[in-house]
């Protein structure tokens, strides 16, 4: 493993925790050694480049960092991490991918450079990009970045006609599913599955322990049916319901919940730079219908459920012709014991 590979190990451990700051991993080498590491703390906490720093000690002088993002160069909730580099006696600055907020995009590396530090960028630069996709949309367009993730069997359905859906996917897909809230600063779903499944909507372990760090979860709930009873009440972490308070004169009921309006909302006031979107249908037809959506993962399970009245995984308007459907772009699988996930970008 090369030491921007370790550097981009460690900002995995702070994916889904450090909003509205990325997850940064650093790693300081001195003679081939690796004598300080750190990643993003919660924010407000140190930042990856101060615990490496701190960890290294006096080791730091005339040894290289590497680390995933450029360091900043401002005065934020804590103070810059291009001083704290100086100060340290850091030789040289090994960096992935320069930060594109305007406060910082090319100044902490020519801060690094006009005191003579080296500097160097480009190292593992796909990578983290991939990881950091969330937080750089975030900061370029101040939208949230959206994943449509939901679990179907191999005919499209995620229930049956009668709407048992325990369980589609097997033991590994619904795992999987726990690792992708768990590094989502946001979990969310239409009140229809709520109400249908009552699930309780939080990140958990192996073990089906909660996680510490909880993503918020928001119930997109336009006429606010949500069950006052329901078992996400009593699940840590916060929740979040979006209604619509206005009238629809000619049907006398609350219109719809405006989904733009509420991702710039969880984006400028919650700091939510990415939103996991589990369903149901109708929310992920509404999401896709409007363009909302940036990256799906689906899982299909080895499994025909059939039925005309079957619930499928993606409703809305849809396509009206073959060249009007969402082709993905970039497109992986993964094999989740007897399921596969497809993942893809809009």
């Amino acid at each position: 493993m090369t030491y921007m590979r370790r550097a981009i190990s460690l900002a995995n451990l702070a994916l889904g925790s450090t909003s509205p700051n990325p997850a940064v991993g650093a790693v300081v080498v001195k003679e081939g050694d690796i004598v300080g590491e750190g990643f993003t703390q919660p924010a407000g906490g140190s930042h990856a480049e101060i615990i490496a720093l701190k960890q290294a000690g006096r080791r730091a002088e005339d040894a290289t960092m590497y680390v995933t993002l450029e360091p900043c160069n401002h005065y934020g909730k804590t103070p810059p991490c291009t001083e704290a580099i100086i100060t340290s006696g850091i030789r040289e600055v090994v960096v992935s991918i320069p930060d594109p907020n305007t406060s910082v995009i090319g100044g902490g590396m020519a801060r690094l450079s006009d005191s003579g530090i080296g500097t160097n960028m480009g190292d593992e630069t796909g990578r983290v990009e991939r990881q950091l996709e969330a937080w750089l949309k975030f900061v370029r367009t101040g939208s949230p970045f959206v994943t449509a993730k939901f679990a179907m069997s191999m005919d499209g359905k995620i229930a049956t006609r009668t709407g048992d859906s325990k369980w589609v996917t097997g033991d590994k897909a619904r795992w999987y599913a726990h690792q992708l809230r768990s590094i989502s600063d946001a979990v969310m779903v239409g009140v229809g599955t709520v109400i249908a499944d009552d699930p309780k909507l939080t990140a958990r372990d192996e073990h089906g322990h909660p996680s510490s760090i909880q993503p918020l979860r928001v119930i997109v709930d336009s006429k606010q049916r949500t069950p006052p009873n329901a078992k996400m009440w009593s699940e840590p972490g916060e929740t979040y319901i979006a209604s619509s308070t206005e009238k629809n004169a000619a049907a006398n009921s609350r219109t719809k919940v405006d989904l733009p309006a509420l991702l710039q909302y969880l984006a400028a006031e919650r700091d939510v730079a990415s939103i996991l979107v589990e369903g149901g249908g109708s929310l992920l037809g509404s999401l896709f219908d409007q363009g909302l959506i940036d990256k799906v993962v689906a899982i299909i399970a080895p499994t025909i459920i059939g039925g005309s009245e079957a619930v499928t995984a993606v409703a809305g308007l849809g396509a009206g012709t073959m060249r009007e459907a969402l082709s993905l772009q970039n497109v992986k699988r993964k094999n989740l014991g007897r399921d596969i996930a497809i993942i893809g970008y809009c």
